[in-house]
């Protein structure tokens, strides 16, 4: 009887634990040739999205929980600047007409909660255009085109920044 009221109460306390943890959205990867992103992947779920949920003119993970993560395996140009191979917490500062990209070398970061204490690290920034898209995405897509470039989309929004080696 004792062991099953011990294996009852291990069971109700992994059960109570599994419901407090916070929801977390999906880790995604997309490869390019020579190119590497991992992120978390959250979902519009009818909410006003960019200069909302993201708001404008600030410092964004570009993604859901931990900082979106790229990894070069070669040295490469990253938006037309040279990046040295290795991999890179990846930030961005969306507005309305242009997006700008942020690499730093800090891993493991939480979110952009650290970003003013690690920022004097960056080691590439590069401004590029956003476009309204015809589409919504429901889910932040990060991938790769034909082209190579990094292609970011969610609700209406597409950005593309070129990635050659």
């Amino acid at each position: 009887m004792k062991h099953f009221l011990f294996l009852s109460f291990i069971l109700a306390t992994a059960f109570a634990e599994c419901k407090s943890q916070p929801v977390v959205s999906p880790r995604m990867t997309a490869a390019g040739k020579d190119v590497k992103i991992s992120y978390g992947q959250p979902s519009k779920k009818a909410r006003v999205i960019f200069g909302g949920l993201v708001p404008y003119d600030s410092v964004w993970r570009t993604g859901a929980n931990e900082a979106t993560e790229i990894t070069f395996a070669k040295d490469a140009t990253f938006g037309g600047k040279a990046i040295k191979k290795g991999t890179y917490s990846l930030f961005t500062i969306p507005t309305a007409s242009d997006w700008t990209f942020i690499l730093n070398p800090v891993l493991k970061q939480w979110g952009a909660y650290g970003y003013d204490k690690v920022k004097d690290k960056d080691v590439l920034q590069v401004k590029v255009p956003s476009a309204k898209s015809d589409k919504t995405v429901e889910k932040l897509t990060l991938s790769f085109d034909k082209s190579n470039s990094l292609v970011l989309e969610w609700d209406q929004l597409r950005v593309e920044v070129p990635v050659t080696k």
